[in-house]
């Protein structure tokens, strides 16, 4: 972090007549005042007093982070954001990032240069370069459907685990034991949806007894239908025996899907195939896509209001919270019972 005394060492003055340069007072030459700046610019450079004086200027305007624009699971946290935002007079600028660490960084300056007043990330994963700027430019901040354990920021969510322990546990409950997943690689996505559902998929198994097969887990590196459509394949070829898939995301289960009809196998006869997120395809599909729902405009909805009242009292305490998930049954589980 760049700071007042970095500032004056590279004017080669003092930390107070910087102070009096960022404040506008007198008492410095033009010269000073010129070194000052340069060195400002220079260093990138942002005092706490600019970045308050930006604040106290209300735009009525709040960033969104979103990690693809293709996704349907962003529109619809979208939807919700921008109807609470625009019935409390907010407008909201949206940035797809596609999960690119150098975009979500270009993404948070061009917010801090248009004068955001907070901001919501959506669904991806959350590295310290991005904390560090916001923390140092005092910018409210709230995850939706990401969590982020290293640091204190308000989040909304679904419980990713417990969503997925009871996806397994009702294909167990249909009769299945042989279950296999495609899931988010836990390297990659380790607190997005990675490793938390990966971890109920297991004690799911494991509290009924069924052994937890490594050939009968596929990873991916992302959670779209192509990569859906081959990792089923992938999964298909190292376990034929499996008569259920949970796929960590319903465009990820859409992909399966397409792969079983390419490859002949009958859904849900043959195989079953359960998603995750309840985005409007999974009943356009055929069959219908049973999956685990996230009520994402909703999600969407309160993380704005949960903002608008961080904007409001920029010392409000981190807010943690769990949103109701629910299992849809639709035709693409079989019962072996």
């Amino acid at each position: 972090m760049i700071t007042i005394e970095d500032v004056a060492k590279r004017a080669n003055t003092s930390i107070a007549t910087v102070s009096r340069v960022l404040n506008k007072k007198t008492g410095y030459s033009e010269k000073t005042k010129l070194k000052v700046q340069e060195a400002i610019e220079e260093l990138g450079y942002e005092s706490n007093a600019i970045a308050r004086s930006l604040k106290n200027k209300k735009t009525n305007t709040i960033g969104v982070l979103v990690p693809n624009v293709s996704s349907m699971l962003s529109n619809e946290i979208l939807n919700g954001i921008e109807e609470y935002a625009h019935t409390n007079g907010y407008s909201v600028l949206t940035s797809y990032t596609y999960s690119d660490s150098e975009k979500v960084m270009k993404s948070l300056k061009t917010f801090n240069e248009q004068r955001v007043e907070g901001l919501i990330f959506v669904s991806d994963f959350f590295l310290p370069e991005y904390y560090e700027y916001i923390r140092d430019r005092e910018m409210p901040i709230v995850l939706t459907a990401a969590e982020s354990p290293d640091y204190p920021l308000s989040f909304i969510k679904v419980d990713d685990f417990k969503a997925s322990y009871d996806a397994v546990s009702y294909l167990i409950a249909k009769g299945h034991e042989k279950i296999g997943m495609i899931s988010a690689n836990p390297q990659v996505h380790p607190t997005a949806a990675g490793k938390s559902r990966l971890e109920g998929y297991k004690k799911a198994l494991q509290d009924a007894a069924l052994k937890i097969e490594d050939q009968r887990i596929v990873f991916c590196d992302g959670f779209t239908f192509p990569i859906g459509r081959n990792k089923f394949k992938e999964l298909i070829e190292r376990a034929p025996d499996i008569t259920a898939v949970f796929a960590s995301s319903d465009d990820l289960a859409v992909g399966a899907l397409n792969m079983a009809y390419e490859l002949g196998i009958q859904v849900p006869e043959e195989v079953s195939i359960i998603g995750y997120d309840n985005i409007p395809i999974t009943e356009m599909v055929w069959p219908p896509l049973a999956t685990v729902s996230q009520p994402l405009k909703n999600m969407g909805y309160e993380s704005t209001k949960e903002l608008m009242k961080k904007i409001a009292d920029p010392d409000r305490e981190g807010n943690h919270r769990y949103i109701d998930h629910e299992i849809i049954e639709r035709k693409s589980v079989a019962d072996l019972n």
